[in-house]
């Protein structure tokens, strides 16, 4: 079992690297990654490192994330798993929610190069 992390964790957007990462005592402990789409930002990918697992850590980095995706005036797309399951639990971000359709994932996969 991981020990408790010493401070709280800080959840910081990458820009440059397209992504949102949570640190625990300065260090990266996950991320979920996305891309800007128009006024959309689709998310496709989570992950918290295996040290960092059971401490509720991709709940924190999801709910700021969508957070700063509502503050910046854009719409969220869920294409990642956990993204589209925490949207299921937390209503408060369907007014700013898209569905994800063939369209997006089209070109989703030609922005990663799939």
């Amino acid at each position: 079992m991981s020990e408790s992390p010493t401070t709280a964790p800080v959840v910081r957007h990458n820009d440059a690297r397209h992504r949102y990462e949570i640190l625990v005592d300065d260090s990266r402990a996950g991320l979920t990654a996305y891309r800007d789409r128009d006024h959309q930002r689709v998310f496709f990918h989570t992950e918290i490192d295996d040290a960092y697992a059971g401490q509720g850590l991709a709940a924190v980095l999801v709910q700021q994330a969508l957070e700063d995706v509502r503050a910046s005036g854009r719409r969220i797309v869920p294409v990642c798993p956990y993204v589209a399951k925490f949207l299921t639990k937390h209503r408060e971000f369907a007014d700013i929610t898209d569905p994800v359709t063939p369209e997006v994932l089209t070109w989703l996969d030609a922005r990663l190069g799939r």
